[in-house]
C-alpha cells in the first residue's frame, strides 16, 4: 500500500524504538521492516509471538538470498517473522559486514516493498549516510521521515540532510522530545527547518520516554498504552497515515 522510510543522520535518536512503537499501534494492517545496512536488533531486541525468539538468521538475508532470481511483493512474508504483539517484522542483518554481497538488493526492495499488497510498510533505514546504494529504497518510498533530537548537533547534521536529499523525495521530520518542552522545543526545530527553505511534509514529535521503550521490548499491556511514548506515537501514526492514505477506490 506504502512504504515509509524513518532514518535518521547523526547519532541514535532511537529509531528502531520508534519504527516499533509505530508499528504496534499503526491503525492498518502493517509490516516493520529492517532495512539498516548496518545490521538490525529486533531479533535480540523483542521476543517472538509464541514467547520464544526470533531467528536472527531468517529476514532480509534469506530473501536476499532468493531475490536473485527477481523479487516479487508477495514473497516478502515468506520471510517474516511476528513478534509479541502481533506485529509483523522483516528482521534485519545480523552485522555490516553482510551489505557488502547485498549492495543491489536495495532498489528491488524497495520497489517490492512499495507494492506489497493490503499493507503498509515501515522500514526502519538506520543511520543515514555510509551506504550510498540505499537511496534507491529512499526513492521509492512514499514519505521519508528524519528522526532528530534537539541538541544543536543533532539538528545541524538535519538541516545538512534535508539539502542533500533528493528533491522528489518527500519527507517529513520527527523530534524526539523531552514531555516537559514538548511543544516549545517542536516548535523550536520547526523554524530551523522551515528556514531550510527545504519543502517538508510536518514537522511532529515523539516523546523520548525511557521506561515506555523498556515496556515496549515485550511488556505489553496497560502500563505500556498508558505510556508517552505510545500516546505521542498514537498522534504520530494517525498523521503518517494520513499522509499516505491509499486512494478510494473508484466506484
Amino acid at each position: 500500500m506504502a512504504l515509509i522510510v524513518l532514518a535518521a543522520d547523526k547519532g541514535a535518536p532511537g529509531v528502531t524504538t520508534a519504527a516499533t512503537a509505530l508499528g504496534a499501534i499503526w491503525p492498518r494492517p502493517v509490516l516493520l521492516a529492517e532495512c539498516d545496512p548496518a545490521g538490525g536488533d529486533l531479533a535480540y531486541r523483542l521476543p517472538a509471538a509464541d514467547g520464544g525468539v526470533l531467528n536472527p538468521g531468517r529476514g532480509l538475508l534469506t530473501l536476499g538470498a532468493t531475490a536473485r532470481r527477481g523479487l516479487r511483493p508477495e514473497q516478502i512474508h515468506e520471510h517474516t517473522q511476528r513478534i509479541v504483539g502481533g506485529l509483523d517484522v522483516l528482521a534485519g542483518l545480523t552485522h555490516g559486514e553482510q551489505a557488502a554481497g547485498l549492495t543491489w538488493l536495495w532498489g528491488p526492495l524497495g520497489r517490492a516493498l512499495a507494492a506489497l499488497p493490503h499493507a503498509d510498510v515501515l522500514a526502519d533505514r538506520g543511520r543515514l549516510g555510509g551506504h550510498p546504494e540505499t537511496a534507491e529504497l529512499l526513492t521509492e518510498a512514499a514519505l521519508v521521515v528524519l528522526f532528530t533530537r534537539a541538541s544543536l548537533d543533532h539538528v545541524a547534521h538535519l538541516r545538512e540532510r534535508l539539502q542533500v536529499l533528493p528533491p522528489s523525495v518527500r519527507a517529513g521530520v520527527v523530534v524526539i522530545a523531552d514531555p516537559r518542552q514538548y511543544r516549545t522545543t517542536i516548535d523550536e526545530v520547526r523554524r530551523i527547518v522551515l528556514s531550510t527553505g527545504r519543502q517538508v511534509a510536518f514537522v511532529s514529535g515523539l516523546a523520548h520516554d525511557p521506561k515506555g521503550a523498556e515496556l515496549l521490548r515485550g511488556q505489553w499491556g496497560g502500563r505500556l498504552d498508558r505510556s508517552l511514548l505510545i500516546r505521542t506515537a498514537r498522534e504520530l501514526a494517525g498523521r503518517l497515515a494520513a499522509h499516505v492514505r491509499a486512494p478510494e477506490p473508484a466506484a
